[in-house]
């Protein structure tokens, strides 16, 4: 029988009083509650589409079926309970099929982006100590180059590759050695049985290893469980407007982002919780972003709903009369990483016919812990929102985890015990582990505050706070302020030495294509800045620059605006 969490209640309030995790199975597997538990096997899980034109359609059943084979395969290769398989492959069906493979075995799933080069992918494969690694053929050759500097790395499997190897068997002669224990992604599945019984786990059974962004500092691997996925579910529920009282039906829901499937914004905010409850998931390899083809794919798949980050929304509010343009059947928004600006919830409202943009924040560590629901309370701009039933969110004093007053910045924290969402350690390192640990608290590095009405505010990371003068400034704020420009695209804002002051604000603006930089625009930033906030926060410099450092999700890198700073003096 179909088992689905079930965050539905009235109201807000009574959601956030009764809501609890004691309805998981004691035997909770991943793969069995995304694929075996529905009703209706035959129902369209996947709808999988490629540049090209070609169009394929995956039930739940496929999916249960071609990943048993999948898991098949990598138990003859030696992959056991524990063992770490990466997975480097786009927006393709092979992405979650190894992840469901590896959760069948009992083995951990390691997302990996393919637009990491050299340096990223070689430390991530060593640090997890992955044994097998599937890889789409646009990155085959960059994992051939770090292969002989991964020691664990024994077996690759190649989706999409125009040649094959067969069984994969040691090579001798004058072959490539990158072809030693390599296989076709196809052949290596083909002629294994349907069936697997999929290993005994529980909701605490390691299940996945997601790396940090590096956007503060070397990335870390976190180590989530069988029940991570589970725990976005309330949050998924709040952002995409599924309460009880909501209008229309989840059950002709379809979801798309194009976002990358190596990333828990992906993964967690919309892929595997669409599947949880039994909805229709688009897959598509973009490559880079491209308005024209989103709004194509909105239209082509009657997508109700999708995860849309900041970025792609600025391009995508370029394209005039959308709702005219195409025939769009969205419903909701959902949005983070950055704090939304007042425009865009307007433009969404007015330019696609009332449809809801949500914010909701988290980490890789816990993921969506606030966020937005419409249906349930006002959405104010510029807010988190409130926390999602489940989660025991607070703003702490980071040194005496005591609660700070209402309005007061402190840390934003949340409760572990029993919450599916807080990771469980950072892999190889239980000594950083224990620094985001305080009094039963998962501390998230995050400076924010809270208000009367329960709503979070989003200050700064606890290392990029600028203290200038002995006043502390959230760069965050500037550059959202900074961003109600019209002519501003892109704003990273850092503190750099001052003798005087400190530090002193900083900002590295990249202007729209129709606006060049010069003292007039630096003036109207600096008067925009000192209108919305405080006089000591708008910037002193400004720095015009054609494009900003960010991570592989999209992340402003201020500390690399920091770093070349420091070069430069």
């Amino acid at each position: 029988m179909a088992w689905h969490l079930a965050p539905d209640f009235p109201s807000y309030e009574e959601a956030r009083s009764e809501f609890s995790w004691d309805a998981i199975p004691d035997d909770y597997n991943i793969a069995h509650d995304l694929l075996r538990k529905h009703d209706d096997g035959n129902a369209t899980a996947l709808e999988q589409c490629y540049p090209d034109g070609r169009r394929e359609t995956y039930s739940f059943r496929d999916l249960d079926v071609r990943s048993n084979r999948l898991a098949n395969g990598l138990s003859d290769l030696g992959v056991e309970r524990g063992d770490r398989v990466s997975v480097v492959v786009p927006q393709k069906p092979a992405n979650p099929l190894t992840h469901l493979a590896c959760w069948k075995l009992g083995a951990i799933s390691l997302p990996l982006s393919i637009l990491f080069g050299e340096d990223a992918l070689r430390y991530r494969l060593n640090d997890s100590g992955a044994n097998v690694a599937v890889v789409d053929s646009t990155v085959r050759s960059t994992v051939d180059t770090v292969r002989d500097d991964c020691p664990e790395l024994e077996h690759v499997i190649e989706v999409d590759g125009s040649a094959s190897v067969g069984d994969g068997s040691t090579l001798d002669g004058d072959e490539n050695p990158s072809d030693r224990d390599s296989y076709d992604f196809e052949e290596f599945c083909s002629g294994r049985s349907n069936s697997f019984d999929i290993a005994e786990t529980t909701r605490d059974t390691p299940a996945i290893i997601i790396y940090t962004s590096g956007s503060t500092g070397p990335p870390k691997g976190v180590l989530h469980t069988h029940d991570l996925w589970l725990g976005h579910c309330p949050a998924f529920h709040m952002y995409f407007e599924r309460t009880a009282e909501s209008a229309g039906s989840p059950a002709d829901s379809v979801y798309w982002t194009p976002a990358d499937w190596a990333w828990i914004g992906a993964l967690g905010d919309l892929v595997f919780p669409a599947w949880h409850y039994g909805q229709t998931v688009v897959g598509c390899p973009m490559g880079g972003f491209d308005v024209e083809t989103a709004y194509e794919l909105l239209e082509r798949f009657s997508v109700t709903d999708t995860f849309l980050p900041p970025t792609a929304i600025r391009m995508m509010m370029g394209i005039e009369n959308p709702a005219q343009k195409y025939e769009l059947s969205l419903r909701s928004i959902c949005s983070g990483g950055e704090p939304l600006p007042p425009e865009i919830m307007d433009w969404a409202e007015t330019e696609l016919d009332g449809v809801s943009v949500n914010e909701l924040y988290g980490q890789t560590e816990a993921n969506l812990l606030v966020s937005n629901c419409r249906d349930w309370f006002p959405v104010r701009a510029g807010s988190m929102g409130k926390p999602v039933p489940g989660h025991e969110v607070a703003v702490i004093d980071p040194v005496s985890g005591e609660e700070k007053p209402v309005g007061d910045v402190g840390m934003i924290a949340v409760e572990r015990e029993n919450d599916p969402i807080v990771f469980t350690e950072y892999w190889n390192h239980p000594e950083k582990t224990a620094t985001t640990t305080l009094d039963g608290w998962h501390l998230t590095g995050d400076l924010g505050c809270r208000d009367s009405d329960g709503y979070f505010w989003f200050k700064s990371r606890d290392d990029d706070v600028i203290i200038t003068s002995g006043y502390r400034v959230g760069p965050g704020e500037v550059e959202s302020s900074i961003l109600e420009h019209p002519d501003a695209e892109q704003v990273g804002v850092v503190g750099v030495p001052d003798e005087t002051r400190g530090e002193i604000v900083k900002a590295f603006v990249q202007p729209v294509e129709s606006r060049d930089g010069g003292e007039s625009f630096r003036e109207e930033i600096r008067s925009l800045v000192r209108h919305k906030l405080a006089k000591y926060e708008y910037p002193r410099e400004i720095e015009f620059v054609s494009e900003l450092p960010k991570t592989t999700t999209g992340k402003i890198q201020r500390r690399k605006l920091r770093e070349g700073k420091d070069e430069n003096a």
